[in-house]
């Protein structure tokens, strides 16, 4: 895009700019931020709407900045004068009647012919409809003495301007604006820098967001819960394998380093938490407690031959380095060429970049901490734990 702009304004009398479709959802073009006023009636839409978007021209981050609400249509009002029509004996009732029929369009009747039936419009011609000096070719019959009179000699012209259309969101009257961020800025900084403008300039009313705004906030709420299911899920199927809830916990311990070195990685390689970044952090829990399980796995089996748990977590340590060594090159190897094919500007640079940081961080300080941490907590909270075939052994007994 940057590429793009650089060739576009070289073009004289060119009136262009480049947009980079969504990445997610395949839809039209929309700007990122949107911000939905909400309101009971348009003037007062109209002020906030005027004040919020002085406060975002001051934002040098923002750009390109626009409503959907503005009153560029021209239109001419027709203001009666009351008196004269009154002595003149026409009423407005009869003035507005003469302009729907003549501007608008009336029905007065239908022809039918050979089985067709065409309905008969009474209406101005069109090119008497364009502008507002025809509307002195109008005349009225007053009542009283039954003459025709010009309309021109009963209203006054005014000419304001209005808008093309009159939005609403969610059955409510709703005024859009929406804008453009600049390659350092953020959409999550964006939306905090409008919500706190609205705090200030108008904390009574409503907002919401459109696009990928919405989404960006919809997905922040839901990540938390997302990211609790997710580990507990994998508690949970760890507790039905291993028959224990404090094996699980051990191996579920490494899920916060790995999670740290994600966002270490974010900050480092000058990437941010979008929705890719926090797909990766979720498949982090999966990969990262691989390590840990292959280190208790193995432990608790060497538990089984009668090894006290000193011995089975150093043993288990020792021949599971190699293996845990292997698997977690390969998948920061198989992580480089995300990040190596960002030097520079590219196509999709910034998902690419997001999920290569994150499992990349999250895998080297995970693989790190785990030879260290997993044995500690497996000597701290599963000394008291039974061996994994004591309930075979029990049974033994009572059988004999």
């Amino acid at each position: 895009m940057r590429q793009a702009i650089g060739k576009i304004v070289t073009v004289p009398q060119t009136l262009a700019f480049p947009i980079s479709p969504q990445t997610i959802r395949v839809s039209n073009y929309n700007k990122p931020v949107q911000m939905v006023l909400l309101g009971s009636t348009y003037e007062e839409l109209e002020k906030t709407q005027s004040k919020v978007l002085r406060m975002m021209r001051g934002n040098r981050n923002l750009s390109r900045i626009e409503s959907d609400y503005s009153r560029n249509k021209p239109e001419v009002k027709l203001i009666i004068n009351q008196n004269k029509a009154k002595d003149l004996g026409i009423s407005t009732q009869s003035i507005g009647q003469t302009l729907e029929t003549l501007y608008g369009g009336k029905t007065v009747t239908k022809f039918n012919k050979l089985g067709k039936e065409y309905p008969i419009i009474l209406q101005q011609y069109l090119k008497d409809r364009k502008d507002k000096e025809s509307l002195s070719k109008i005349y009225v019959r007053s009542e009283n003495t039954g003459a025709l009179i010009s309309l021109a000699n009963l209203v006054n012209f005014k000419e304001e301007g209005s808008a093309n259309k009159l939005s609403r969101y969610n059955r409510q009257r709703a005024v859009t604006i929406s804008a453009n961020i600049s390659e350092n800025y953020t959409l999550a900084e964006a939306i905090k820098y409008l919500e706190k403008t609205m705090s200030q300039i108008a904390p009574d009313k409503q907002i919401t967001w459109k696009g990928k705004s919405e989404e960006l906030k919809e997905t922040s709420n839901e990540l938390y819960i997302i990211f609790a299911l997710a580990l507990l899920t994998a508690y949970l199927v760890m507790a039905a394998t291993f028959n224990s809830f404090v094996h699980p916990f051990i191996i579920v311990l490494t899920v916060p380093l790995a999670v740290f070195g994600g966002l270490v990685f974010i900050l480092l390689l000058n990437s941010s938490i979008n929705i890719f970044s926090q797909i990766a952090l979720v498949i982090l829990i999966g990969i990262s407690t691989k390590n840990s399980i292959l280190i208790v796995d193995y432990a608790n089996q060497l538990r089984t031959t009668g090894k006290n748990i000193e011995s089975a977590v150093q043993e288990a340590c020792e021949l599971r380095f190699r293996p845990i060594i292997m698997t977690s090159l390969s998948t920061m190897i198989a992580m480089m060429p995300l990040i190596i094919g960002n030097i520079g500007p590219g196509a999709g640079e910034g998902s690419r970049l997001a999920v290569g940081a994150t499992i990349l961080g999250g895998m080297v300080i995970s693989t790190f901490f785990t030879l260290y941490v997993t044995p500690t907590m497996y000597l701290a909270l599963a000394r008291n734990t039974k061996r994994i075939d004591a309930v075979d052994i029990e049974l033994k007994k009572q059988l004999r």
